[in-house]
C-alpha cells in the first residue's frame, strides 16, 4: 500500500508511503487519499486529518510514467476526486512537509489549515517547465495568498524555493527542525481535536465562504487546460527531455 492511514484517537494520519519513488503520486494513490479523507469526513469520531510523507520526501509530485499512461481525462479521475475532496474538506486539515514537495505537493498545501515544514523542505511548482499549467486552484489561491508578483515568480519560473520563503509568503504556518516536524504537527492536531468540533467547522466554512465558488471555478478551468496541455508538443518535449535526462528545447515553439 502506498497510502497508509493511522488512527491516533480523534486524529487520522494519512501517510504518503512510496519511498522508492520519493512518494510520487499515481492516479490510484490520489483516489486512495480521497477515499481516506471522505471516510474521515463521514466518521464523527475523527476530528482532524493530518497528511504527511516521510522524513526524506513529502512527495515528488505526479508519477510522470503513470500520468502519461493514464492521464486524467474526466471528472472521475483519481486526481480530480482528490482535488474536490481536499478543497471541500470541512474538518481541520494539517500537513507536515519535509524534503521535496513538488507540484501537487505544494499546491495541496493551499487547501490545508495548518502547514508545518521541516527546515530542509524544498517546494516547487514546475508546471510551466513541463509544458503544463497550474492545478488545485493554485492559479487563484497562490496570488490571493502571496500577492501577484510573488505568485508569478513561483509559477512562471517554476524554480524550487525554501520552507522559509514558503512561510514568508503564507503557504506554511511554521518552519521547524526536521527532527521535531511530526511532534509539532501532531501537537497542533491534538489542540484542534480538543476544540469544539462544530465551532471549528463553522469557522473554517466562514473563512472560506468568499472563495468557495472561485476555487471550484478555478479547478474546472485548470483541469480543462491541464488535460489539453498534456497532449501539447511543449509538454511532450518537456517530458521526453525529462526521461532522456537532457535540457528541453522549446526554441521551435511560438
Amino acid at each position: 500500500m502506498s497510502i497508509l492511514t493511522h488512527r491516533d484517537g480523534p486524529i487520522l494520519r494519512i501517510e504518503i508511503h512510496r519511498p522508492d519513488k520519493k512518494n510520487a503520486l499515481t492516479q490510484q494513490m490520489y483516489a486512495d487519499i480521497a477515499a481516506a479523507m471522505s471516510a474521515a469526513e463521514a466518521d464523527h469520531a475523527v476530528r482532524v486529518m493530518l497528511i504527511h510523507g516521510s522524513p526524506e520526501a513529502f512527495t515528488a509530485g505526479n508519477d510522470l510514467q503513470d500520468f502519461l499512461s493514464r492521464p486524467p481525462r474526466n471528472e472521475d479521475s483519481g486526481v480530480m476526486r482528490f482535488l474536490r475532496t481536499v478543497s471541500g474538506a470541512t474538518k481541520p486539515l494539517v500537513a507536515a512537509v519535509s524534503g521535496p514537495a513538488v507540484g501537487i505537493g505544494t499546491t495541496m498545501l493551499l487547501h490545508c489549515d495548518l502547514v508545518y515544514a521541516a527546515e530542509d523542505a524544498k517546494l516547487s511548482l514546475p508546471f510551466v517547465n513541463l509544458g503544463l499549467c497550474p492545478e488545485a486552484a493554485s492559479s487563484y489561491l497562490l496570488p490571493l495568498v502571496a500577492g501577484y508578483q510573488r505568485a508569478a515568480e513561483l509559477l512562471l519560473l517554476g524554480e524550487p524555493f525554501s520552507a522559509d520563503k514558503a512561510r514568508e509568503i503564507g503557504i506554511v504556518t511554521a518552519v521547524v527542525p526536521a527532527a521535531k516536524l511530526m511532534d509539532c504537527a501532531m501537537t497542533a492536531a491534538r489542540k484542534l481535536a480538543e476544540r469544539p468540533p462544530a465551532a471549528l467547522r463553522i469557522t473554517k466554512q466562514l473563512m472560506k465562504r468568499v472563495m468557495r465558488a472561485e476555487i471550484q471555478e478555478a479547478l474546472a478551468e485548470e483541469f480543462d487546460h491541464f488535460s489539453a496541455r498534456l497532449e501539447s508538443p511543449e509538454a511532450k518535449e518537456a517530458m521526453t527531455a525529462f526521461f532522456e535526462k537532457r535540457r528541453p528545447d522549446f526554441s521551435r515553439f511560438g
